[in-house]
């Protein structure tokens, strides 16, 4: 038996960010906490929300404090900030990093204590609907402003864990504006983007797929394989750039209320070893991971191959899904993504990086078997590349 899940409302298209109010409004939030970080207040995008709620005489509260994979202790300072203002309501401006953060924001302002509490398990420990929360993305890729997930890291642990899996961290509103996407540098647009293809790509042939889920996860990588390319080489490219927030929300929706495999078992837990980009990180290790599973879902990755733009006819279904692989090995060369030894990792790390990567529970999701070795033998392939 399987569920799917959504809880949130999307509004999407150019100018959208225009009816941020409206929506506020429309769910009751008379002083928001305004989630966000120093980069997006320097570049002028804060100040394009702040100005709109002051021009309709909207009250709010601005926690600008967030920092890439953000910390337990940053939520709970964020919550601590949330309670003393008397908000009602949250606003997730940016990318991944300050999306995740408002969502657990959310989760313990209504139920309490840290963070630290909130980790994915069964039983749930998540049991209250989060705060009228509305999403804004400022990237395209990580799909966060419809996901039913939140990415905390436990520096204690080091390691990035789960929280979520539940309609009740979802966002209310989702309001994807791809102008707020144009001035990304490539480099963002590439780790991003690249991001988006792992979740499509991902969710698409994880044990837990489902007929909703691949709709979805489908049109995201054709949306990607057409359009990565132009965005990351034209980054004012208005058609470019909302495909590819289609995209990354799309990438988003796949997950569904499960969650994905090796690739990101692997991200995830490299992430909490080390202050790397996610979408960076993962778009670096998608095509090992591919290259690994793809013998145990030919007639999925042939689909892939398809979605991706590759020309399979008169392919056997064992060379089509070999194509998939190939295609995602051209992409990542395409938009510049840096190698394993580029973001910081060594080879001697293989056995830490793969003994986390066998313990992460998304693990389970994926399509082939696969090991501490299983995950030693991908992490050597991924060094190999760069070699």
């Amino acid at each position: 038996m399987q569920t799917f899940e959504f809880p949130t409302k999307i509004v999407h298209g150019p100018g959208t960010l225009a009816g941020l109010v409206d929506e506020l409004r429309g769910l009751g939030v008379r002083r928001p906490l305004l989630v966000t970080d120093k980069g997006l207040v320097t570049a002028g995008v804060v100040a394009e929300v702040t100005n709109q709620l002051r021009k309709y005489g909207l009250d709010y509260v601005l926690f600008d404090d967030v920092v890439p994979n953000p910390p337990i202790a940053l939520v709970d300072q964020g919550t601590a900030v949330y309670r003393e203002a008397d908000c009602d309501g949250l606003i997730g401006l940016g990318g991944g990093s300050p999306m995740d953060a408002t969502k657990a924001i959310g989760v313990t302002a209504v139920q309490g204590g840290s963070i630290r509490a909130y980790e994915w398990a069964d039983p749930n420990p998540i049991c209250k609907r989060i705060p009228p929360t509305i999403a804004v993305p400022t990237t395209a890729g990580t799909g966060s402003e419809v996901t039913l997930w939140s990415v905390i890291t436990d520096h204690e642990r080091k390691i990035k864990y789960n929280v979520g899996g539940t309609p009740l961290i979802g966002a209310h509103v989702a309001l994807i504006d791809p102008q707020l996407t144009l001035a990304l540098p490539p480099s963002i647009t590439a780790g991003t983007g690249m991001d988006a293809l792992a979740h499509a790509i991902e969710c698409y042939t994880m044990a837990y797929a489902q007929p909703f889920t691949d709709a979805v996860a489908l049109l995201a990588m054709e949306y990607v394989s057409r359009y990565l390319r132009i965005a990351y080489a034209q980054g004012h490219n208005q058609e470019a750039r909302t495909k590819m927030s289609m995209a990354a929300a799309l990438g988003g929706m796949a997950y569904g209320v499960a969650s994905a495999g090796a690739a990101h078992a692997m991200s995830q837990t490299a992430g909490g070893v080390r202050d790397v980009p996610h979408g960076a990180i993962t778009a670096r290790l998608l095509g090992p991971v591919m290259e690994y599973n793809f013998i145990a879902e030919p007639h999925r990755f042939a689909r892939v191959a398809q979605a991706l733009g590759e020309d399979i006819r008169g392919l056997s279904i064992w060379d089509a899904a070999e194509r998939a692989v190939t295609a995602v090995y051209r992409l990542t060369a395409d938009v510049g993504i840096p190698t394993m030894q580029a973001l910081g990792f060594s080879e001697d790390e293989i056995p830490l990086l793969a003994e986390l990567a066998a313990n992460d529970p998304q693990t389970i999701g994926n399509p082939r078997d696969i090991d501490y070795q299983g995950y030693v033998k991908v992490y050597q392939r991924a060094f190999d590349l760069g070699k």
